[in-house]
């Protein structure tokens, strides 16, 4: 089996704790400390404190703080 690294690009990213702070997050019924994200692979859930990353097309995915601190590091 090969192995295979994943290129280096620079993302946006915002940290999501409420309604507003991003846009492609959508209120979840009955939950209203929650969202969710339509990305090409189906809804997924947001949390409070969760990353909102925009990908190379312009999609939208949620990441879990701790694994966002693994993947990425600020740009400055």
């Amino acid at each position: 089996m090969a192995r295979y690294r994943k290129k280096q690009i620079a993302v946006d990213a915002v940290q999501w704790f409420e309604h507003g702070d991003h846009p492609a997050v959508l209120a979840e019924e009955g939950d209203a400390a929650a969202g969710y994200v339509d990305t090409p692979e189906g809804r997924l859930r947001v949390l409070p404190g969760d990353w909102i990353i925009t990908g190379v097309a312009g999609e939208h995915y949620p990441c879990k703080p701790e694994i966002f601190e693994q993947l990425y590091t600020r740009e400055d």
